[in-house]
């Protein structure tokens, strides 16, 4: 991990996306967090919505102007909303799409017109394992992941040649707000960990749900020396719940 240059990690004020960079600047990487929310860690806040490609735009230079060279990008700011595939709204798959997919386009091709004269840096895009495994209820997002995924692994191959490594790190169910949300009672935890045979779900087992520290850590792998010869791959943080 290059922790002379800066981070820019979207979402960064809550979930995943906190966890990833408080566990950058533990090593010692300067941040920049990329939300419409102020994180809650101590880092730089550029208050930008993913969606709006002016606007990130404007938020990359800033950070290159104001704090110095961005040398990883993290890409994990996501939106969740669920219901069955034929009866998904117009607005719905738009919205989820705009902001997990089209917003890993406009971070990538931002930070990417910086990296190529430089050479140099890693795009680590936190995607879902929804996006290699149907999931019933979750078709647009699990869509949207898998668009996000191989996306990044395209241009991972695109800029292979100018040393820029890009990879995926796709988490399982994580303790997350967006996870709570979607629990009926305080088990919901344990029957995450179960399964769910009516809805086609494996169990995790691991017999744990992640933790957002676990996503991090294998984001910060990634980023690191030591992955240096690793680039389009797609690392599962599931606990094992699609038996890849």
């Amino acid at each position: 991990m290059d922790t002379h240059g800066i981070a820019v990690v979207t979402g960064a004020a809550g979930g995943i996306g906190a966890a990833v960079a408080e566990a950058l600047a533990g090593r010692g990487q300067i941040v920049a967090g990329l939300d419409r929310s102020r994180p809650a860690a101590d880092i730089a806040w550029y208050d930008t919505d993913v969606t709006d490609s002016k606007a990130v735009d404007e938020a990359v230079d800033a950070v290159e102007e104001e704090i110095g060279p961005v040398s990883l990008l993290v890409n994990v700011a996501g939106i969740l909303r669920t219901g069955p595939a034929a009866e998904m709204s117009d607005e719905d798959w738009a919205a989820i799409f705009a902001v997990n997919a089209t917003g890993v386009m406009h971070l990538c091709r931002a930070v990417a017109r910086h990296m190529l004269p430089r050479r140099a840096g890693s795009i680590v895009t936190v995607g879902s394992n929804a996006a290699g495994v149907p999931r019933a209820g979750m078709a647009a997002y699990a869509a949207s992941k898998a668009a996000a995924a191989h996306y990044t692994r395209c241009l991972g191959l695109e800029l292979a040649p100018h040393g820029i490594r890009c990879n995926i790190v796709s988490p399982g169910s994580t303790d997350t707000p967006m996870q709570r949300a979607l629990w009926t009672d305080d088990r919901g935890a344990d029957a995450v960990i179960a399964g769910d045979p009516a809805a086609f779900k494996v169990g995790i087992p691991l017999g744990r749900i992640a933790d957002p520290a676990d996503v991090a850590e294998a984001v910060c792998f990634l980023a690191s020396d030591a992955a240096r010869h690793i680039t389009m791959q797609d690392l599962y943080v599931d606990g094992g719940a699609t038996l890849r």
